[in-house]
């Protein structure tokens, strides 16, 4: 019979900073994610990290709204924040999983290597809290989205562009306030990334379709789905 418990499980940094969240739900969310050992901290304890310690993830999820500086630095910080530029440099580097989670998205507006990571060159954007958004299913032969149906809930939407010619699409929207690829794939180096638009707060992270798209995203960027 084989073995479970803490190994078997995906283990996850959840790196944050930059925006404020409602931390017991937040906590609740990743708790409720079936197979997923989630480690929260902020970008300061993650570029701090010694690098066994960072690649000893299998998934690094990005919940993070860092825009200034617009560019990382590793030079002239505070002893304790580490060097988050080569930190986050060194992503790709092996096939650890990246997931960006909603304003993820949104972070260093103009640094190439996050434009190129996120697959969207623009990401000049609106906000629009409490929207009412149907999510629909562009790829339901995905292991991410396979039996998946369109689902509605309320969230934070973003007026931008979408994700460019380089992503496969899973999910879309249509509501005019939001970004219309709302979950898609690319790849960064030797990483698999998933990117999703969703999750403001926990209006959408209850909903069981957010969950669940959210924990096969996980796995698959980390090479088990």
């Amino acid at each position: 019979m084989a073995k479970t418990g803490r190994r078997a499980l995906t283990r996850v940094a959840v790196v944050t900073g930059g925006h404020s969240f409602d931390v017991p739900n937040f906590h609740g969310l990743f708790r409720s994610l079936h197979g997923v050992d989630a480690c929260i901290q902020h970008l300061d304890d993650f570029a701090s990290s010694p690098p066994e310690v960072r690649a000893g993830y299998d998934v690094v999820l990005f919940y993070f709204y860092i825009v200034k500086p617009t560019v990382p630095t590793d030079d002239g910080l505070e002893w304790f924040q580490g060097k988050p530029k080569s930190a986050l440099e060194a992503l790709g580097a092996s096939p650890q999983g990246i997931v960006l989670l909603h304003h993820a998205i949104l972070a260093w507006p103009d640094w190439d290597l996050w434009k190129r990571l996120v697959g969207i060159d623009d990401r000049a954007f609106t906000y629009h809290f409490d929207q009412h958004v149907r999510i629909e299913v562009a790829r339901p032969d995905h292991s991410i989205t396979n039996g998946i149906e369109a689902w509605e809930m309320v969230d934070e939407t973003y007026g931008m562009k979408g994700a460019d010619a380089r992503s496969e699409v899973l999910l879309t929207c249509k509501h005019p306030k939001n970004i219309p690829t709302v979950a898609w794939t690319r790849a960064h180096g030797e990483s698999r990334v998933f990117a999703f638009q969703s999750g403001h707060d926990n209006q959408s992270w209850s909903h069981p379709a957010f969950r669940e798209v959210l924990r096969r995203g996980i796995l698959w960027s980390a090479r088990k789905l």
